[in-house]
């Protein structure tokens, strides 16, 4: 393994800037990491050199060393160097960083499992190590620069290219359509409609997706079968009663509303851990998930550990599950200490319980909801608010003023038809 290392750290300047970060010292020999070393300084002293030569290397490393090593450390140098000079490699360099990355997590999860046995430490940490390598593992697609391509067409591309639409007019125009690696948090406090805001908005999403990418829906927060129903009731427009009295046709309309598979959206009973919720995870290869909510994840807190840390974990993995299987959409709570004096309040991004953390940093959008807190009619009890106070994402185009990717509206929740309108 070392010399396929250093074969392909030998190629040029740039492949040693390029494979360097994945060679930690732990996982290959001293000689090697001499080596690896003494490469970094010679392109630093020779800064005009962008092509590698072994024999001009050797004589400068030799003469670097011989005052730092014994004679005995000179003499394995000069053979490892030899070697590395005439090394044909046997494996491809995909397998070689894919080995390199494996060993680092190895080594982490002895250190950790010895910490395990000590006390300090607990199998949670270990499994969420282990879990870590499996996905860096998986996911290393070997890049062919270090630097984003300068190819303005294929980044307009992507930023252009067709997402998944939101129901509401208003999140399109400051959204934009939802991507893959798109990390959103939909944030209210209770009794204002987050559930059902979640039911309105993903039910629509789901009928866009790939038929084999479904919705994973986490939820902790009502019982199970309650929640399905709201999303059938999103789904459909219709009042429960319409819904419970045709059953049957009210499912197949359903089914066909979500291109034949009733099992678009799956909601999850009794699975809240990120060791199982991992796991289901890797087996649906899900196309869109939602949290309801995100903070009540477990698996990261240790009882030691400060709410703050453990809230900044878990959003951190919501990121990356966003880039690893699709748009992930989380509801979040707001601080029951926050004020905002105006009537109907538009919620800024101070009130975000665990604002001061991680947790909206790693978000590309922040979503707030409110209602009137003393409503004078009917009418202004279903009134509902949305704030779009942060945004990274591009909106809904050059048609829209800048201004709405930052959105103030006023909306209307129908809790018998489970719609925000």
């Amino acid at each position: 393994m070392d010399y396929d290392v250093l074969y392909l750290c030998a190629k040029s300047k740039e492949s040693l800037m390029k494979y360097r970060r994945y060679i930690k010292p732990h996982v290959v020999t001293k000689e090697t990491n001499i080596i690896l070393d003494g490469m970094d300084k010679y392109y630093k002293t020779f800064p005009g050199v962008t092509t590698f030569n072994w024999s001009s290397f050797t004589a400068y490393l030799i003469a670097d060393q011989s005052k730092r090593l014994t004679d005995d450390s000179i003499v394995k140098l000069r053979m490892t160097l030899t070697k590395a000079k005439d090394f044909e490699p046997h494996h491809a360099h995909e397998e070689v960083i894919k080995t390199l990355i494996e060993l680092d997590y190895l080594a982490l999860i002895m250190e950790e499992c010895e910490k395990v046995k000590e006390g300090s430490s607990d199998l949670e940490h270990v499994h969420i190590l282990a879990t870590n390598a499996l996905k860096d593992v998986e996911r290393y697609i070997e890049k062919d620069e270090l630097f984003v391509s300068a190819d303005l067409s294929a980044i307009a591309d992507r930023i252009t290219s067709s997402g998944y639409e939101w129901r509401l007019e208003a999140l399109n125009r400051s959204l934009g359509p939802l991507r893959i690696g798109n990390f959103i948090i939909v944030a209210a406090r209770v009794e204002v409609g987050k559930t059902t805001f979640l039911a309105s908005e993903v039910s629509y999403l789901a009928q866009q997706l790939p038929i084999d990418r479904p919705v994973v829906w986490v939820n902790n927060e009502e019982e199970s079968s309650v929640v399905f129903f709201r999303i059938v009731q999103a789904a459909l427009g219709q009042e429960s009663k319409v819904i419970i009295a045709c059953s049957k046709s009210a499912m197949e309309a359903y089914t066909t509303l979500m291109g034949g598979n009733k099992d678009k959206i799956r909601v999850t009973k009794d699975m809240n851990h990120i060791r199982d919720l991992e796991t289901l995870f890797r087996e649906i290869n899900p196309g869109l998930i939602v949290f309801d909510q995100l903070d009540k994840v477990d698996g990261f807190n240790k009882s030691d550990e400060r709410e703050d840390i453990k809230l900044g974990k878990i959003y951190k993995w919501a990121r990356e599950l966003a880039r690893t299987y699709g748009p992930v959409i989380a509801a979040s709570q707001l601080s029951a200490t926050a004020v905002d004096m105006k009537d109907p309040p538009f919620i800024g991004l101070d009130a975000l319980r665990g604002s001061k953390t991680d947790k909206p940093g790693e978000a590309d959008a922040v979503i707030t909801l409110g209602k009137y807190k003393d409503p004078k009619t009917p009418e202004e009890e279903m009134i509902r608010t949305i704030n779009v106070p942060k945004n990274k994402l591009p909106g809904g185009g050059s048609k829209h003023m800048e201004s709405q990717r930052h959105g103030q509206y006023l909306v209307t929740i129908d809790p018998i038809r489970a719609r925000f309108e």
